[in-house]
């Protein structure tokens, strides 16, 4: 009887200890799932936090423009909405078209004219549609010159005459 007792004594012994085992591997296993989730957390909040930080920083570097462009002989197409055989491009000397904006720059900072409304009449560019606006824009998506006068203005500031391979330009920066 007492040999029974033993083994019966053994017997619980090593349930209980088994049990122990399964309890102490099923909380290592939680840990683990936990430390897993909370690793993948972090890692997600980190990726999220850092898609906030890159679209913030953006956002500061974009800016919005409209314009006017006047295409001239030396412009790399010559021809546009308004000209579509390019006739009139072809005839234009940078120069004409450099005064010719001077002219239009003038009669739009004195308050002669709009600037939305002299770009829908005059410009060459498929954005005269629109009065001009070519929307928000970054770093590396107008050509140099362009991209450097826009960047220099405030809002509400209109430039000088800008030459690019497009024609001669001015900007005014509205966001």
């Amino acid at each position: 009887m007492m040999s029974t007792d033993l083994h019966h004594k053994k017997s619980a012994n090593s349930l209980q200890n088994s049990r122990r085992k399964e309890k102490a591997s099923s909380i290592d296993r939680d840990r683990r799932i936990d430390r897993t989730t909370v690793r993948l957390h972090h890692r997600h909040r980190h990726r999220k936090e850092k898609k906030s930080r890159m679209a913030a920083i953006e956002s500061r570097q974009q800016v919005r423009a409209s314009h006017i462009l006047i295409k001239h002989q030396g412009s790399r197409r010559k021809a546009s909405w308004k000209d579509p055989e390019g006739r009139v491009i072809i005839n234009t000397t940078k120069e004409s078209a450099i005064s010719q904006l001077k002219s239009l720059r003038e009669d739009i900072l004195a308050g002669k004219s709009r600037f939305d409304e002299v770009a829908s009449r005059f410009s060459d560019c498929s954005s005269a549609k629109r009065g001009g606006d070519l929307g928000p824009f970054g770093p590396g998506q107008m050509q140099k010159p362009f991209e450097e006068a826009t960047f220099a203005l405030k809002v509400g500031e209109i430039s000088d005459v800008v030459d690019t391979d497009s024609g001669v330009h001015i900007i005014m920066r509205t966001g």
